[in-house]
């Protein structure tokens, strides 16, 4: 099966600090790294340049009005662009993390390319964290995406950790909940705009710790526990699924709840319940480690996650 990590010569275009991920792929670097050196041992060390676009007609170039965006390293075309898009290079993406990384309220964690290239991540823990219920630890990391695909934005996002399972979610840093913090392409990106994140994440983390303490003070019951498992994971509209009163994911997190990492923290609370959710979107839905991973940051998965929330939130303040 194709990997979304992309792959060079065999090689994983991936770096990791820690526990290595997705069944051994990328690069084991020391948890010390300056953010350029990250970025070498990703292998992300390269620039990409808009190149003139022509069409071939009746034997002729012609300008079609738009770049492609090519790739030094192997000169690969990431795509098609119009020429007021201004891509960021990855080496400005990993900058952002240096005065963070310098001042030691960061450490570079992971880093890595997907989908050949189109999308660059760099993944920072932030030096903060909370615990709750007699051990169970939520770590803060913030996730920057910069996507060499027209019409994606540069991303970054509050990624909390919860350290006994290792399930993620992606939270905003806007106040707008639907938003993420986004730099459109269409202006040269500015990291001195941004700086104020770290703060952002932090009082977001105050917050994500509240809530938790939230959630596992409200217990469910026999009753609402399906009935959350049902609006988190409905049944499908077809007739035969119709029939069911459970889908099959649903049924699948009530078999989980009590045999997750974790189960015993807050056991019988709706934090146990939420967090059966994404363990289940983290680790157990997909086919592979890696399309989870693409789904829980940037897909489907990261929207689910994020109703989870909420609508664990919704259930507990009327229990």
């Amino acid at each position: 099966m194709a990997h979304m990590v992309e792959m060079v010569n065999g090689v994983a275009q991936m770096a990791y600090a820690g526990e290595t991920p997705w069944h051994g792929l990328g690069t084991s670097v020391p948890a010390d790294l300056t953010p350029e050196q990250m970025m070498k041992a990703a292998g992300l060390d390269w620039e990409v340049s808009k190149v003139p676009a022509f069409a071939e007609i009746n034997g002729q170039k012609v300008g079609i009005g738009h770049s492609a965006l090519v790739r030094s390293s192997d000169n690969s075309v990431l795509d098609v662009i119009t020429d007021d898009w201004m891509p960021c290079q990855n080496k400005a993406a990993f900058e952002f993390f240096n005065d963070f990384v310098g001042a030691g309220d960061m450490e570079m964690h992971t880093a890595g390319s997907l989908r050949d290239g189109k999308m660059v991540w760099a993944l920072a823990k932030v030096n903060d964290s909370f615990e709750l219920f007699g051990g169970d630890k939520v770590d803060a990391h913030l996730l920057f995406t910069n996507p060499h695909v027209y019409g994606q934005s540069i991303d970054v996002r509050f990624t909390p950790v919860r350290v006994v399972c290792n399930n993620t979610l992606t939270l905003s840093l806007n106040s707008k909940a639907s938003q993420m913090v986004k730099i459109s392409h269409r202006n040269e990106f500015d990291g001195d705009q941004v700086k104020e994140m770290l703060g952002i994440a932090k009082d977001k983390l105050s917050s994500y710790k509240e809530m938790a303490q939230f959630l596992g003070s409200k217990r469910y019951n026999a009753e609402n526990i399906v009935e959350y498992f049902n609006r988190v994971f409905p049944v499908l509209s077809s007739k035969e699924d119709s029939k069911k009163i459970v889908s099959k994911n649903a049924a699948m997190a009530l078999g989980i709840i009590d045999q997750q990492p974790g189960a015993e923290f807050a056991e019988g609370s709706w934090w146990q319940a939420f967090n059966a959710v994404t363990f289940m979107t983290d680790h157990v839905i997909g086919r592979t480690a890696e399309a989870r991973l693409q789904s829980a940051w940037f897909g489907y998965n990261k929207t689910l996650k994020t109703k989870a929330l909420e609508t664990a939130v919704e259930m507990a303040e009327a229990s």
